[in-house]
């Protein structure tokens, strides 16, 4: 059972939102597949363990991955009195992605998931998860050596931002004995009961 308040020790949230690790990426990849026009399938995470075969190079697709994460320099706590009491932690991040398009449409691709995430109606999924839009960067042409082969490579580089909202098991204070204390040694006992 994980630590509260009450038990001392290192507390663990016992929520958090919005989706991190592969539910996360699974929101992005899926924004870039309905934006792009590309099979789901085809728009894959850039790094896995066991990566699938490669597309033919007559067909788009799209790789992408979390770069980057950087966090607001603090956090905002504020505790829920509801039932036995939370602490819920917020804080920002800026979430760098790194997109990138192979195939024979692989500019036009970028180029329409760019444009495309600043569609109010594209944004209603990310937006529902508290995911936004801050940034797409310039489309930048690359290529990659396979097989003794050179494929085209367009890269985009998609900033988001969101609310990271955890919640931890801080109790609500039930009672407290304590006394005042004035500068003229006057003391004057306290206790206080729910």
């Amino acid at each position: 059972m994980p630590n509260t308040s009450a038990t001392g020790g290192y507390l663990v949230p016992s929520t958090s939102t919005p989706p991190e690790d592969d539910a996360f990426e699974n929101l992005i990849g899926g924004a870039i597949s309905g934006i792009a026009g590309i099979d789901r399938i085809l728009v894959r995470p850039r790094w896995q363990a066991e990566p699938p075969p490669m597309p033919a190079i007559d067909v788009s697709w799209c790789a992408f991955g979390i770069t980057e994460i950087v966090a607001d320099w603090s956090a905002a706590t504020v505790h829920q009195p509801a039932g036995d009491g939370s602490d819920e932690v917020t804080r920002h991040d800026t979430v760098r992605t790194l997109a990138s398009f192979y195939g024979p449409l692989g500019y036009s691709k970028a180029s329409q998931t760019r444009d495309g995430l600043w569609v109010p109606q594209n944004w209603y999924t990310l937006r529902e998860a508290g995911i936004a839009l801050y940034e797409a960067g310039p489309i930048r042409t690359a290529s990659d050596l396979i097989n003794e082969r050179f494929i085209r490579r367009i890269d985009i580089e998609l900033v988001f931002r969101r609310a990271v909202t955890r919640t931890y098991p801080v109790l609500n204070l039930l009672s407290a004995l304590g006394s005042f204390r004035t500068d003229l040694g006057y003391v004057q006992p306290f206790t206080v009961e729910q």
